[in-house]
């Protein structure tokens, strides 16, 4: 006969906390505003239309910190900001255009990077874990933003990797370094997230 669960073995609900709810609106709201702020911290290379930010740090640790979901949220959130006019992306751009130009397909893989990375990473923070994440959401942005950049035919397929990939190579390295580096700490920070259940056991 089983012993009856108590309330800490419960997973902590949406439905049960109304205060966590407000905590996970607040971070996704955090991290999409980081989002946008390194997006501001750009530097233009003059043989490729993609500049370089640091928008894919907080892209990847959104999944890290905040899990699936709630990653991915949050990077809808900044694309839906920017889909409005708001001037949020590199070098103050904004808009569908804008969205729909070179860039969009790196733009588009923001989501899809930070639910990669979360839902990989796991919610205790493990290093090997983490770093497969970091390395999965890595992987999806240079992916599809290579794809879009080829599509666009703003870069011929020949000079695609040397366009789309090996200019931003090293900074991905060290941007994932970071996110591995804080993973522990951003994991006790956001506490129980809201899509625990998603998320394979650690």
């Amino acid at each position: 006969m089983t012993e009856p669960r108590t309330a800490t073995d419960r997973p902590l609900t949406l439905a049960a906390s109304p205060g966590r709810t407000v905590a996970v609106a607040l971070a996704v709201v955090l991290f999409a505003a980081a989002t946008a702020a390194g997006a501001y911290v750009a530097v233009p290379l003059g043989f490729t239309p993609v500049p370089m930010t640091l928008q894919t740090l907080f892209v990847l640790t959104a999944g890290v910190a905040l899990g699936p979901a709630a990653g991915a949220a949050s990077q809808l959130l900044y694309l839906g900001v920017g889909a409005v006019g708001v001037p949020v992306f590199a070098a103050g751009g904004a808009g569908l255009p804008w969205m729909l130009g070179p860039t969009g397909g790196y733009l588009m893989a923001f989501p899809v990077a930070a639910a990669l990375t979360g839902w990989i990473a796991g919610r205790e923070g493990a290093v090997f874990r983490t770093a497969a994440g970091l390395a999965a959401g890595t992987a999806a942005i240079f992916v599809l933003g290579a794809a879009w950049l080829s599509a666009s035919g703003s870069v011929a397929p020949g000079q695609l990797f040397a366009a789309a990939v090996a200019p931003f190579l090293p900074g991905a390295l060290i941007k994932a370094a970071i996110a591995l580096a804080a993973a522990r700490p951003l994991v006790r920070w956001a506490g129980a997230r809201t899509d625990k259940g998603e998320r394979p056991n650690a």
